[in-house]
């Protein structure tokens, strides 16, 4: 690995002193051992063999000492400060800090860029292109084709223009060629600049969208595109195809059509890209499927008339207008039409062919297919590279179809092993699909999977790959409730805290729930300290409730009865009676805002924490708040009267509310 360059002068003299010393040895070895077999070693002569030069990038040694190192989902991601309290815990503040620190760099770049005069040394050599300042041009900007050539290779779109613009003002000279190249730099991104690719986060976050997006119309009508290649004459194969290209990549249907039809009529012989482009856009030119797949037809027609060869981006171009047909049985069988003439044909499906496939076959209110076992027959265990923009798909729709469409989480974990495969993992997407194909894949394991093996993949995941949503948060919890599994249950409040999630109504609930209704076990080690814990927890919620209502915040969080007589039963389990006192005393105070009532158990478990605290005026008052709201209140006033040594104040109060009932055993 290290002899990637000719060998120097020193490295020779290095060689012949090994190989002297080697002989040394050898001779040496010969005179102590008076065998034949080491005389005759002896005299063979000992030559060292250097190895032809192998070529190597200049990142390879990198690569292989990153090969030795295995990731650690329990680390945070590298882009993070390993500290604590840097680490983001929620998704917000993860894009937060991404975000920032890209602020940072735009930050350095503008600097860089504004002030470009403080930074003319070159400290570098060879020069670094990257780190000098870069060119600003103006109207008196001395230009030539030569830095309009230039800007085009680094793809700075808007400078472009300018310069091009600037030339045909002062009347310069621009030869077609350039004109070309300007023309398809335009079409590629409808004259709007790119993201620079050293804007990583920005690219992660911001380029986020649905796994199934729509074609909208977003081509800037008579712009410079349009302009240049309005100039351009003759009008050439190229110029044709960067037009028609661009304007079916941003939606102009209809011109883009009409600019394809001139070509042909003019026998004008485009490529096999731009006949894809206008496949891509069937379902904007023809109204039903029949009419799309006659138009496909006729296209392919056209392609095989100028001997121009299918490839990969024709495959997904059918399957994807293939996708635009209304009828399931009409979608499905010409799909595998396509995918057995183009298996014929020798054309190797990517993961985008096998995206289309899925799209076409697992679609809602669709007879189930299990289409997606044959794929991963077909591909597992391979290491796949993007060929097409819509590789990085697959790997979400796949595990929709696991979660949605086929409810196996056996399937999923296939899916999840081939995300795992080589660098596989580099076709996630961005931030949006990989958040979604982690939320189906937690949802489908949650609710088929045993708890102590779902736990495993949650240990492994959150929170530094993923981040469960409010939704899968609740699913989590559901199936915690269904286990029983309460031991758990200050653990996963510890985690929605971090991840903000405390205060949302339905988790809030949920929680409550499954800690009042399951009371922990003397008898389990597990359950040591569990009613302290939920004590806690309820005084988490209490605080959070009153903290946002103090704050008057626009998503308001309020009690509701249920809420906080939970609230309740919790403290008095807990043994924080303080606690619990000024709980039942927002109650009391309260209930005219507090949408219903708590339960019958929670005012009796709370009557009896009197008892046992001496505490008979709280008693009271709660027997008062029970008969006020038509709750069970004989058993309570039985309760105060066994428990306290009541005075004639407090006697004649218990036969005011309930009678004298209570007295009779």
């Amino acid at each position: 690995m290290f002899l990637s360059r000719p060998l120097n002068k020193f490295t020779r003299l290095r060689c012949q002193l090994l190989s002297t010393s080697a002989k040394t040895y050898l001779n040496t070895t010969t005179s102590t051992n008076n065998t034949p077999a080491a005389k005759t070693s002896s005299s063979n002569e000992e030559r060292i063999e250097i190895p032809n030069r192998i070529p190597r990038s200049s990142t390879d040694i990198l690569l292989a000492l990153s090969s030795t190192v295995k990731s650690d989902p329990t680390a945070v991601h590298f882009k993070y400060h390993d500290d604590p309290y840097l680490i983001p815990m929620s998704n917000v503040t993860k894009r937060t800090f991404a975000m920032a620190q890209e602020a940072g760099r735009k930050a350095a770049k503008w600097v860089k860029d504004e002030h470009g005069r403080f930074f003319m040394h070159q400290e570098a050599q060879p020069s670094v292109e990257a780190f000098g300042p870069k060119m600003v041009f103006n109207e008196e900007s001395e230009v030539d084709e030569t830095s309009l050539q230039n800007l085009i290779h680094n793809s700075e779109v808007t400078d472009a223009v300018f310069v091009y613009n600037l030339m045909k003002t002062k009347n310069l000279p621009i030869a077609d060629d350039v004109k070309q190249s300007l023309l398809e730099l335009i079409c590629f991104y409808n004259n709007e600049e790119p993201i620079p690719e050293e804007f990583i986060e920005e690219r992660w976050f911001n380029d986020a969208q649905t796994p199934y997006p729509r074609l909208r119309k977003t081509w800037k009508d008579g712009d410079l595109a349009e302009q240049i290649f309005n100039e351009l004459e003759p009008k050439t194969p190229k110029a044709y195809a960067a037009i028609i290209r661009g304007m079916a990549k941003f939606g102009q249907a209809e011109r883009a059509y009409a600019l394809f039809q001139d070509a042909t009529e003019k026998q004008i012989e485009l490529d096999t890209k731009t006949f894809n482009s206008i496949i891509c856009i069937a379902n904007f030119l023809k109204e039903t499927a029949d009419h799309r797949w006659d138009f496909c037809q006729e296209t392919l027609q056209q392609m095989n008339q100028q001997e121009l060869k299918p490839d990969l981006g024709t495959l997904n171009a059918l399957l994807q207008t293939v996708g635009t047909f209304g009828n399931f049985k009409l979608i499905r069988g010409s799909t595998l039409k396509v995918l057995s003439t183009f298996k014929k044909l020798g054309v190797e499906p990517s993961l985008a062919t096998y995206y289309y496939v899925l799209n076409n076959f697992c679609r809602d209110r669709s007879p189930t297919s299990h289409v997606i076992v044959d794929i991963l027959n077909e591909i597992e265990g391979k290491d796949f590279t993007i060929a097409h923009p819509k590789d990085i798909n697959f790997f979400v729709t796949a595990m929709d179809v696991c979660r949605n469409h086929l409810h196996d989480r056996n399937l999923a974990k296939r899916v999840d092993a081939l995300l795992h495969t080589g660098n596989n993992y580099d076709l996630i997407g961005d931030s949006y699909k990989e958040g979604a194909y982690y939320r189906h894949m937690f949802a489908l394991l949650s609710n088929t999977e045993p708890l102590e093996e779902f736990m495993v993949t949650y240990d492994r995941l959150v929170p530094n790959i993923y981040i469960p949503e409010p939704g899968i948060m609740e699913e989590i919890l559901k199936s915690v409730e269904v286990n029983g599994a309460i031991d758990l249950m200050p653990r996963l409040w510890s985690d929605i805290i971090s991840f903000d999630l405390g205060n949302r109504e339905n988790i809030i609930n949920r929680t409550l729930k499954i800690t009042t209704e399951n009371r922990p076990n003397p008898e389990n080690p597990a359950h040591n300290g569990l009613n302290e814990h939920f004590a806690r927890i309820a005084l988490d919620i209490y605080t959070k409730v009153i903290d946002i209502a103090e704050t008057r915040a626009m998503k308001r969080l309020q009690f509701t009865g249920q809420m906080i007589g939970d609230i309740l039963t919790l403290t008095v389990r807990g043994g924080d009676f303080e606690m619990a006192s000024k709980v039942f005393e927002t109650i009391d105070k309260e209930q005219h805002k507090i949408p219903g009532t708590p339960s019958d158990q929670c005012t009796l478990e709370f009557v009896e924490a009197c008892v046992v605290n001496k505490a008979p005026s709280l008693a009271v008052s709660c027997l008062q708040y029970a008969v006020e709201n038509n709750m069970e209140s004989m058993q309570l006033a039985r309760i105060i009267n066994k428990g306290f040594t009541l005075n004639e104040v407090h006697l004649s109060k218990l036969k005011s509310l309930v009678g004298d009932g209570f007295l009779a055993e």
